[in-house]
């Protein structure tokens, strides 16, 4: 009998995983994102919320720290309880990492897994998701 290498078997029940990639998403993850959107995982990033807001704007659009986690926090507290997602290119910063560990605190859920991608240099919040043993690297999952 072949066995089925799945790429969300160790992070428990498919629909209730949440991941964090680390800056854009390449080429390397791309397996990952193939079976994230299989498993119907909503995929959120502070440029899809942003998108409406820029083009409802007039002059420059640019993305500020404040307004970036105002979105996120708002999209974070109305989806579903233990709904499954993948959130990419946020955290940015190692403020809003520690924000959006807050947030989770206050539903009290947890992330799966934070997966470094793309060549940001996001050196501290690396560091924290690897303290929090949360950090898997990308290639080990594309194997």
């Amino acid at each position: 009998m072949a066995i089925i290498n799945d790429l969300f078997s160790r992070f428990g029940p498919p629909a209730k995983t949440k991941f964090l990639l680390l800056g854009p998403p390449d080429f390397r993850c791309e397996k990952l994102m193939d079976r994230a959107r299989s498993l119907n995982l909503e995929h959120v990033s502070p440029a899809k919320l942003m998108r409406s807001e820029i083009s409802r704007r007039s002059g420059s659009a640019g993305l500020d720290e404040a307004t970036t986690l105002a979105h996120l926090r708002r999209w974070f507290f109305a989806r579903k309880p233990d709904a499954g997602f993948v959130l990419t290119d946020f955290p940015a910063t190692l403020l809003q990492a520690k924000v959006f560990d807050e947030w989770l605190d206050a539903r009290d859920e947890a992330l799966s897994a934070v997966i470094p991608v793309g060549n940001g240099s996001l050196g501290p919040v690396v560091e924290h998701y690897r303290m929090l043993g949360l950090l898997v690297e990308a290639d080990s999952l594309a194997a």
